[in-house]
């Protein structure tokens, strides 16, 4: 899955993409270079985001929803039911909520309605606070948890559930030890019985655990480390900015294992 994100404050991308022409040869760059599908938000959701307004999410959007429609496979990152779906209509095919539901009291009907997959992934609190000191007992025990109830919730909603897939949300109201953990215990997640997702593409864990205290990204070698970790542990789906490197060195683990 490529990272398209058609925002001014991404905390890798931002503002790289939100020329409209931008994004859309952005996404067309990494289907050729080896990816399935390609995720596209108007709303970034890094540590300390501010919410985007409807209007603002959409008019970053649909230009490019529309150049992309019948050419691309589309998913689409938003937690906003209005946004998913002008987005489905315009072709997406899955809706990528970070909120797992829980932002829209909407969404879960627009999802069941449209017969579309969905990514429900796990999140403490929200953006602008979700690293402010985040705890768990057992993060990987409650990460599980949170995503079995709210797979659940979709279906009770009309979601099909072979129509789901499950995110633990690296990065997202974790510490860097919490990462890891997570990493390390996959196999938790994935026996939940769903396809799992991780994005952990330049995440600053990943910058941080190479022993730089105060980074905000990670770089390519950690990014591609992890990925193969999490290949390996049972992930289906990969979010990633670096599309072709990350096919390549998934190419090259698939041929050893």
């Amino acid at each position: 899955m490529g990272v398209v994100n058609v925002t001014p404050d991404s905390f890798s991308d931002g503002g790289v993409n939100l020329d409209p022409g931008t994004a859309v040869a952005s996404a067309r760059r990494m289907i050729e270079e080896g990816a399935a599908i390609v995720d596209i938000g108007g709303e970034s959701t890094r540590p300390g985001a501010e919410p985007v307004s409807l209007d603002d999410e959409l008019r970053r959007l649909v230009p490019v929803l529309e150049a992309l429609k019948g050419k691309v496979a589309v998913s689409i990152d938003t937690a906003k039911a209005e946004v998913a779906r002008r987005a489905l209509t315009l072709g997406a095919e899955l809706v990528n909520d970070v909120t797992a539901l829980r932002g829209d009291h909407e969404l879960a009907g627009v999802v069941a309605e449209s017969g579309a997959y969905l990514c429900l992934m796990h999140m403490l609190g929200e953006p602008r606070t979700m690293q402010d000191e985040p705890r768990y007992d057992d993060v990987v025990s409650e990460v599980a948890r949170f995503l079995e109830e709210r797979l659940r919730f979709a279906v009770d909603a009309g979601v099909a559930e072979d129509r789901i897939c499950l995110d633990p949300g690296f990065g997202f109201g974790k510490t860097v030890e919490h990462n890891f953990e997570l990493l390390r215990r996959l196999h938790e997640v994935v026996a939940l019985g769903r396809p799992v997702v991780v994005g952990s593409s330049r995440k600053r864990s990943l910058g941080r655990i190479l022993g730089d205290p105060e980074a905000t990204t990670g770089p390519l070698s950690a990014s591609l480390a992890a990925a193969v970790m999490a290949y390996d542990k049972g992930a289906t789906i990969l979010r990633v900015h670096d599309v072709r490197e990350t096919v390549e060195a998934l190419t090259v683990a698939e041929a050893a294992s």
